[in-house]
């Protein structure tokens, strides 16, 4: 499917970066994988194998994006797709610069993503290329202990959508996705390396009653940049098992539980 196209994959150390990059080498494209983290990086692109190289990426430096670009059209000489992975939480609770925690967060999950895209513009306009950027659920909703993650997220929603009009012109198609809890980093580090444990507590906040494979959300990036979703754009796909259809009851019926939870005797009366 994408056999002789060039996709640029960010955040690509983490395991979901790994996986959406190999998927798309899957599917015959030559694969760019940029990130922060050298180390994680190369052994990303070693598994993945020929089709796949890394080049470190600091989203937060212009000149770090510029270098990353140009690498990759000097090796393949066209970028076809770019996905905007790379992130930072930021929410790790009170203390330090705030300012400068915003200014992190913001820089490297809205900014450092706008930039590069701007960046590979050129190139995407010339193949008719086309560009996810990772959002999230977070991005929509309030969630206790999490602010400066969700409201990037929400920049980034936004982003999307300014972009795939100001692009549409250059026929070039701008989407995001919005994955609900996936097997990562995070998850692998809190859980030490449980996933059972993963799935158990996700089965309460997802219809599917687990936690996604980040080659789920991989096969979705996949199709958005494919000619399969010629005609999409500016469209958020939450690939989320369900997590933002469930309302605040989850997956218990509130009604059950008031009926569970009532007096005997009122229960008794109504009899």
């Amino acid at each position: 499917m994408f056999e002789g196209k060039t996709v640029l994959v960010t955040g690509a150390a983490t395991i979901i970066g790994a996986e959406v990059a190999g998927v798309f080498a899957e599917y015959s494209a030559n694969v760019v994988l940029g990130d922060i983290d050298a180390d994680g990086g190369k052994g990303a692109a070693a598994a993945i194998g020929d089709r796949a190289v890394f080049v470190p990426l600091d989203v937060r430096s212009d000149a770090s994006i510029r270098s990353f670009v140009a690498a990759a059209v000097e090796r393949y000489g066209r970028i076809d797709v770019l996905v905007n992975i790379a992130c930072v939480y930021g929410d790790d609770g009170p203390g330090g610069d705030a300012r400068a925690q915003w200014l992190d967060v913001l820089n490297t999950n809205v900014v450092g993503a706008a930039m590069l895209c701007e960046q590979a513009r050129t190139q995407l306009r010339d193949t008719a290329g086309s560009i996810v950027n990772f959002a999230s659920p977070s991005g929509r909703i309030a969630q206790a202990g999490r602010i400066r993650y969700p409201v990037s997220k929400a920049g980034m929603l936004q982003l999307t959508r300014s972009l795939a009009l100001e692009y549409a012109g250059d026929g070039i198609r701008v989407n995001s996705v919005s994955p609900g809890w996936t097997w990562s980093r995070v998850m692998d580090e809190i859980t030490e390396g449980d996933r059972a444990r993963t799935d158990a507590v996700a089965s309460r906040f997802h219809m599917l009653g687990r936690a996604a494979d980040a080659r789920e959300i991989g096969e979705v990036v996949a199709f958005l940049t494919s000619s399969k979703a010629s005609f999409v754009t500016g469209a958020e796909w939450t690939v989320d098992g369900g997590y933002s259809a469930l309302g605040p009851e989850q997956t218990t019926s509130a009604i059950e539980l008031l009926m569970r939870e009532r007096p005997e005797s009122h229960a008794t009366s109504l009899a």
